[in-house]
């Protein structure tokens, strides 16, 4: 039987990720801050998709916590079994100019969302070698993929992500190991509301004018990645060719963004 361990697994991406693996049997580690957020999503998972309590595994952790996040997935093992795929969903988002952005902000922002990926994946690589075989799914950003007004932090921490991803890939092939990393544009998730109310009016000038994707349209795509192996996982035409041709068509979104936000922005 398969297990999935999920970070930020109570909500979310995570959650909606969770829910679609449940539902084919999987055996499910849940791994969030909030005890009682996970106790309802396991709940959720129990009542609503019919996954079996003993199949799901819930653990209070802060993943930028190396020790703790690695702790937790530990137990996760021993009790369900080796972990067969690992999505890091954990993440956390707060934006605002750099000049007005605390420190402790823009240091929460890094050490959750790319130390964070890092200190899971830690925790399960060495048997994923061993066993020459799992999967590793990073979930990014599509800020990952350009830098967005008031997203200096969280834009860094997921550029980082993109390229821990890239060269771990590099070295897990030669172990049968697959890595993933997909790029999500704004998706109704509670992270998304709260960080909406925060956003820059200058932030919602590029981006408010596209509707966000359900939590679970993106799990969806994600599954489907991670059952064709596919490395990177591109969602909308814009994120595609941002991915596929950056370098080519970045300058041409830097200026339309600066142009939006210089006609719009300041009003």
């Amino acid at each position: 039987m398969t297990h999935v361990i999920i970070t930020g697994g109570s909500s979310g991406i995570g959650l909606a990720l969770a829910s679609i693996y449940g539902a084919r049997g999987a055996r499910l580690s849940l791994i969030a801050r909030s005890r009682d957020l996970l106790q309802a999503a396991a709940q959720k998972l129990t009542s609503k998709y019919g996954v079996k309590a003993e199949d799901i595994r819930i653990e209070p952790a802060d993943v930028s916590k190396g020790d703790e996040i690695g702790a937790a997935i530990s137990r996760c093992v021993d009790a369900l079994g080796p972990c067969d795929i690992l999505v890091t969903a954990a993440g956390v988002v707060e934006p605002g100019p750099f000049e007005t952005l605390q420190s402790a902000a823009f240091h929460r922002q890094i050490e959750t969302n790319f130390s964070g990926t890092v200190h899971a994946v830690r925790a399960v690589y060495p048997d994923m070698m061993r066993r020459r075989e799992g999967h590793i799914m990073m979930i990014s950003s599509g800020a990952a993929l350009i830098g967005i007004y008031g997203y200096t932090a969280y834009c860094a921490s997921k550029f980082a992500l993109h390229g821990f991803a890239q060269a771990l890939r590099s070295e897990a092939r030669r172990h049968n190991v697959s890595v993933s990393v997909c790029f999500p544009p704004d998706t109704e998730t509670p992270q998304f509301e709260r960080e909406l109310a925060s956003r820059p009016r200058e932030a919602s000038v590029v981006m408010g004018a596209v509707r966000p994707w359900t939590a679970e349209a993106v799990a969806r795509k994600i599954v489907r990645g991670i059952e064709r192996r596919r490395f990177e996982i591109y969602f909308g035409p814009t994120l595609y060719l941002l991915g596929r041709f950056g370098p080519a068509i970045r300058p041409l979104i830097n200026w339309w963004f600066d142009r939006a936000i210089d006609r719009h922005g300041g009003r």
